[in-house]
């Protein structure tokens, strides 16, 4: 019993800690994208800054079309999240309901599938969508982001369909509904927190993702935010923090706001995937 205050004041100052540790690189982007150019340079740092200025977000959005960007980047990440949840469920359905050779053939490649980079597919994968004529297109990049986002959804929503109890469906199929009926009136509203979770992670996944935008993205009208980021750094490597950190800001901005919206499901939903029935 004596320990016990100690240990608690440990996990609270290892807690603290984590915190900081999270919230150092926001707080420094916050206060760089208020600083003029004079403090920027300046030999002597402040967290806080002299004289803020929104100049750096003025700059931002005159020299670089952010708000398309950002559209873009939310008709990518959006439907890649949607179209991924609306896969991923009836599959996980099947994959946790059914123990037969498929559906383990299925979690295997999940599995499997994660330990490879997806760098490695970069290749066929633009071959596959030049063939399609998807280059260049929000749609081909938005097939990508499914594809990437699938595998982790499937095995998210795998945990939370063996949390909801078999008797629930059991009682349905008794009523005279059909598997089809069972997932949709009785199992997936069960599996809203699960799917929200899900759709969030697979949303911000798609809204940060860099590479693929990158390389399967030439035209400017397309690109999105975070390819449009790396043009307020020049040829040499030199970037103007100021406008960079108010544009990157920004940026984060829609995560954050979302993951507020929906932090109570995607903490119940976590929770309950955690949990078997």
């Amino acid at each position: 019993m004596r320990t016990r205050p100690a240990a608690r004041a440990g996990q609270y100052a290892a807690l603290l800690a984590y915190l900081i540790f999270l919230a150092f690189p926001f707080l420094w982007l916050l206060s760089t994208a208020f600083k003029p150019p004079r403090e920027l340079g300046s030999l002597h740092p402040t967290w806080i800054p002299r004289h803020p200025t929104l100049a750096n977000f003025r700059q931002a959005f005159d020299e670089q079309p952010l708000l398309h960007a950002a559209l873009n980047s939310l008709l990518a990440a959006l439907g890649a999240a949607v179209i991924a949840v609306l896969i991923a469920t009836p599959m996980a359905y099947v994959m946790a309901r059914h123990r037969t050779w498929p559906a383990r053939a299925a979690s295997g490649w999940v599995v499997i599938s994660q330990a490879f980079p997806f760098v490695l597919i970069i290749i066929p994968l633009f071959l596959v969508l030049k063939r399609l004529r998807l280059i260049d297109s929000l749609a081909g990049l938005t097939l990508v982001y499914v594809v990437w986002s699938l595998p982790f959804a499937l095995w998210m929503l795998v945990g939370y369909v063996r949390a909801v109890p078999v008797e629930l469906e059991e009682a349905a199929a008794v009523d005279g509904a059909g598997r089809l009926r069972t997932l949709v009136s009785v199992t997936a509203p069960l599996l809203a927190p699960g799917i929200a979770a899900t759709a969030l992670f697979a949303f911000v996944t798609a809204w940060n993702e860099f590479f693929f935008a990158l390389v399967l993205l030439k035209g400017p009208g397309n690109q999105t935010l975070p390819v449009v980021l790396t043009h307020f750094i020049g040829a040499e490597g030199v970037a103007d923090l100021g406008p960079l950190a108010a544009a990157a800001f920004l940026a984060t901005l829609p995560s954050l706001v979302v993951f507020a919206l929906l932090q109570r499901r995607i903490t119940g939903g976590l929770i309950a995937g955690a949990v078997k029935s």
